[in-house]
C-alpha cells in the first residue's frame, strides 16, 4: 500500500498518483461506486475532484485502500466487552465478588467457566457475560453489527504529488514543534522523498532529518545540520530513548518505577522496574558510531569554550556519553585539536557559564548587568520576562525587553500574550509539564502579593499591548497584494498550535489540543480497544471518566458501573489472543445537565504494573441519532460515529486524560494530559482546571488572522470569495498555520 495514504488521510484527504496523467471518464465504473458506498459505510464522502480521481485507478489500488480505512478505523478489531447489551445494567455487587472470591477459595458449588473459576448461584447472571465477571477474561467474540449511523460523513479531498510536497515542505518548516502525529508523517515522507532544499524550523524536525541522514549512510550531510554539541546530545538520546527532547536518564528511572507500584504494594514490582530501566539506559557504541560523533563535535563552527558552556547544564549525561565514546581517546590524535581543547575545558571547568552570571546578578539585584545580559538572548529573556517583571518592577524589565523583542521568535511572542493574564493574578495555580513527567500544579509566583490589583493589571497591559505591536509590526513588514481576506467563523474556535503538543498519534483527521467538538445529539460513547497483536495475558487498562458537579464528584469505573448519566460496559483484565478487546461508556448529556453536573473528563490508566500499552486506541463517538448496542454480544462500535480518537504510543504514561465533556455547552475539549495513579481517582482535578483555563487563553487562529489583517489593512468578507481564504480544511494542516508565525 502506498505509505503517503497514511499522511493524506490524517489531512482529511487521499493521495492519488500520476492524477495530471490521466483522462477524466465521466462514466463511473462499478468498483468506484462500491469504494464510494463502503467509504460511507465508514463515515466518509469524498469532493468531485476526488471521485473523478478514484474513478481512474486499478481495482487493487480501491481494494488495498479500502483495506486501509478498515485497518484505521479498526474494522477488523474485537470490539466485544464484557457484558452483553450494557445499557442495562447487569446488577452486579461488591457482595457478589465476595461471595464467588470465597467459593473459589473453598471449592464451593456453581458454574465452573473456562477460566477456572467457579461462580456461585444467585450471584452474576452469566446469561449476560461474554467472559467471566470475576476475573474480567472474556470467552465470546462479536462483530460490529451497525455500520453507518453517523449523521454526517468527513469529506476527504484529493491530493496529488503538489500537496504532498508542500505538505513535506510545510512540515520541515514549522516554526512550532511537530507533535507525535506530524514526526510520524514526517518520517514517512523522508523515506520516500528527496529531501527539499528548505529551512528546518525546529530542532525537534532537524532530529529525524539526520536520523534519515545517518540510516543513508550520510555523516557528511549530517554534520552541515548541526550546530551546536546539544544538537549532537539531542540526537544521540533520540536514538538512545526514541525521544525527540532530552529527558533526564533519572526522569524516566522514575516514571518506570512509579508506573509499576500497584495499590497492593505486594502485587507491585517498582524494585525490578526500576532496575530493568537503568540497565536499557546503560549506553554502548560502536568504534564507527564514535569516530563518527568524535568528527560531528571537532567539526562545530564554535569556539571551544562556547561549546562547553552549551554543554554545563546535562553535564551529567555529557559525562557518560564522553566515556561510552571514547572520546578521550580520539582527542588525542592528529586532526582532533579542537576535540582536544574542549576535553580539556570541560573536564577542568575552565569556562564561564552565562546563566549563571544572570542569576549572580539577579540575586545581587544589580538590574543594570542582569538586564544587559539578558538582551544578549532574546529568547531566553522572553522565557523569563515574567519572573524578572516581578523582581525588578515592571518599568526598566519591560522598556529593556522592547529594545530586543523584534529578534524574539513569534511563537515566543505570542506565548507571553496569551499567558500574562494567567500569571499576573493572584491566587491562580499554573499547571506544567515537565519533560518526561506529569502534569503538575504549581502555586502562583511567591512575589505577587508585593503589588497590587491595579499594578499587576498594568503588568498584564505592558506585555499585552508589547506583544500586539510587535506582531503588527512583523504582518505590516509583509508584501503582499491582497485586498481582502475570509476568516471561516471556526477558526476561532481552533487554537494556534503553541507550547502543547500531542505524544500520541492520531491516525484519522487531526485535531490540534483545545479543538472544541460539538456533540450533535444527546449521548457521546467512548471507547477504548487494546491489546491487538499481542498474545493471551492479563493486561488490565481501564476506562473511566470523573464528573464534576458544584459540590461533589462521581467516578464511572470498573468500580462503579452505573453513575449519574453514565454506563460502563464492564471491567476486563485479560486479552485474548492476538485480536485484542474493548471498553465503553455511555453519557447521557441530558440526564448530566438536569443533574448540574459542569463537566466530564475522559480517562484511560493502566491498571497492570507499568505504563499505558503502546497502540492501544481510545476516542468517542457521537451522532445526532441514538446509537446501538448488540443485545448479543454488546459490541457498541460504529466507525461512522466516531469524532476523534489517538493511538497511543508514549510509553511514560500510566494514566491520560483525552478529553473533557463542557455539559452545559455541549461540547468536547479534546486535550491530552498524563498523570500518575492506577485509578482514574488518582487524578487531581485542580490540573483539569487550571489546563482548561490554559488552553482558554490560548490564540485562536481566527485572532492571529485578525491581527493579520489589521496590520496589512485587509477587508474581512463574509463569503469565501476574497483575495485570501483561510478555511477548516487549510488549518488542518497545522505546519501550514504556523507559517503565520512571522519571524
Amino acid at each position: 500500500m502506498n505509505p503517503f495514504i497514511t499522511v493524506s488521510l490524517r489531512q482529511k484527504a487521499i493521495f492519488i498518483p500520476n492524477v495530471e496523467n490521466t483522462t477524466i471518464n465521466k462514466t463511473l465504473r462499478g468498483t468506484t461506486s462500491v469504494l464510494v458506498a463502503n467509504l460511507g459505510k465508514l463515515g466518509y464522502g469524498i469532493s468531485e475532484p476526488l471521485l473523478h480521481a478514484l474513478n481512474q485507478t486499478t481495482p487493487a489500488f480501491q481494494a488495498n485502500l479500502l483495506d486501509k480505512f478498515r485497518e484505521v478505523m479498526g474494522v477488523n478489531k474485537n470490539w466485544t466487552p464484557l457484558v452483553k447489551g450494557w445499557d442495562t445494567p447487569t446488577g452486579e455487587t461488591v457482595t457478589d465478588h465476595i461471595i464467588t472470591f470465597f467459593v473459589n477459595v473453598f471449592e464451593g458449588r456453581g458454574t465452573t467457566l473456562p477460566c477456572g473459576h467457579i461462580i456461585p448461584a444467585n450471584t452474576f447472571p452469566l446469561e449476560r457475560y461474554n467472559g467471566c465477571p470475576f476475573c474480567g477474561t472474556p470467552f465470546q467474540f462479536g462483530k460490529i453489527e451497525s455500520y453507518g449511523q453517523g449523521s454526517k460523513l468527513k469529506m476527504l479531498e484529493l491530493w496529488t504529488e503538489k500537496e504532498l510536497k508542500n505538505f513535506f515542505k510545510d512540515l520541515l518548516t514549522s516554526k512550532t514543534a511537530l507533535d507525535a502525529t506530524q514526526i510520524d508523517s514526517l518520517k514517512i515522507l523522508l523515506k520516500e522523498l528527496p529531501l527539499p532544499e528548505v529551512s528546518i524550523g525546529m530542532k525537534e524536525t532537524l532530529m529525524t532529518v539526520i536520523d534519515i541522514c545517518i540510516e543513508q549512510n550520510q555523516p557528511e550531510k549530517a554534520q552541515a545540520l548541526f550546530t551546536s554539541p546539544t544538537d549532537i546530545l539531542r540526537y544521540l538520546w533520540y536514538k538512545h530513548t526514541g525521544f525527540l527532547q532530552i529527558i533526564e536518564p533519572k526522569t524516566i528511572i522514575q516514571r518506570h518505577k512509579s508506573n509499576n507500584k500497584h495499590i497492593a504494594s505486594l502485587l507491585g514490582n517498582s524494585a525490578k522496574a526500576k532496575l530493568t530501566a537503568k540497565d536499557a539506559l546503560k549506553l554502548k557504541y560502536s568504534r564507527k558510531t564514535s569516530g563518527m560523533v568524535a568528527h560531528w563535535l571537532n567539526n562545530l563552527p564554535m569556539d571551544a569554550e562556547k561549546m562547553c558552556e552549551m554543554m554545563h547544564p546535562k553535564r551529567g549525561m555529557w559525562v557518560r556519553f564522553i566515556r561510552a565514546l571514547r572520546l578521550a581517546e580520539y582527542s588525542k590524535r592528529a586532526g582532533f585539536e579542537k576535540l582536544k581543547e574542549m576535553m580539556d575545558l570541560f573536564y577542568n571547568q575552565v569556562y564561564e557559564v552565562w546563566q549563571g552570571r544572570v542569576n549572580q546578578f539577579r540575586l545581587r539585584m544589580d538590574q543594570e548587568n542582569t538586564l544587559k545580559l539578558l538582551k544578549q538572548r532574546p529568547g531566553l529573556f522572553a522565557r523569563s520576562l515574567f519572573a524578572n517583571m516581578l523582581w525588578f518592577g515592571s518599568e526598566p524589565v519591560v522598556e529593556a525587553f522592547a529594545e530586543v523583542i523584534d529578534k524574539v521568535p513569534a511563537r515566543l511572542v505570542f506565548t507571553l500574550n496569551m499567558y500574562a493574564e494567567n500569571y499576573f493574578t493572584k491566587g491562580f495555580n499554573r499547571v506544567v509539564k515537565p519533560l518526561g513527567g506529569i502534569s503538575k500544579n504549581i502555586p502562583a509566583n511567591a512575589l505577587l502579593p508585593l503589588y497590587n490589583d491595579d499594578q499587576l493589571d498594568e503588568m498584564k497591559s505592558a506585555v499585552a499591548d508589547l506583544c500586539l505591536v510587535a506582531m503588527e509590526k512583523r504582518f505590516a513588514a509583509q508584501e503582499t497584494k491582497s485586498k481582502t481576506i475570509y476568516i471561516d467563523p471556526i477558526l476561532f474556535k481552533m487554537p494556534v498550535s503553541i507550547g502543547d503538543r500531542s505524544d500520541n498519534v492520531q491516525d484519522l483527521p487531526s485535531a490540534l489540543m483545545g479543538t472544541r467538538f460539538p456533540i450533535e445529539g444527546d449521548t457521546v460513547r467512548l471507547f477504548m480497544q487494546w491489546g491487538t497483536g499481542l498474545p493471551a495475558q492479563h493486561m488490565d487498562m481501564d476506562l473511566s471518566c470523573h464528573i464534576a458537579f458544584a459540590s461533589r464528584m462521581e467516578f464511572c469505573s470498573y468500580s462503579s458501573l452505573v453513575a449519574t448519566g453514565c454506563k460502563h460496559s464492564g471491567d476486563i483484565r485479560s486479552i485474548p489472543n492476538q485480536i485484542g478487546t474493548a471498553e465503553y461508556i455511555e453519557i447521557n448529556v441530558n440526564e448530566l445537565r438536569k443533574a448540574q453536573a459542569k463537566y466530564v473528563t475522559f480517562t484511560c490508566n493502566a491498571y497492570s504494573n507499568g505504563s499505558i500499552t503502546p497502540n492501544l486506541v481510545i476516542g468517542w463517538m457521537n451522532t445526532r441519532f441514538p446509537m446501538k448496542i448488540s443485545e448479543q454480544t454488546g459490541v457498541a462500535y460504529d466507525p461512522s460515529c466516531v469524532q476523534h480518537q489517538v493511538r497511543v504510543t508514549n510509553s511514560l504514561a500510566k494514566g491520560m486524560v483525552f478529553g473533557v465533556l463542557d455539559v452545559e455547552a455541549k461540547e468536547v475539549i479534546w486535550l491530552e494530559m498524563p498523570f500518575g495513579g492506577q485509578v482514574v481517582q488518582g487524578l487531581d482535578t485542580r490540573n483539569i482546571e487550571s489546563m482548561l483555563k490554559k488552553l482558554d487563553s490560548k490564540l485562536s487562529v481566527g485572532n492571529l488572522l485578525s491581527i493579520k489583517a489589521n496590520a496589512q489593512n485587509l477587508q474581512v468578507l463574509e463569503t469565501p470569495e476574497a483575495d485570501e481564504v483561510y478555511t477548516q480544511q487549510w488549518a488542518m494542516n497545522a505546519a501550514a498555520v504556523t507559517q503565520l508565525l512571522v519571524d
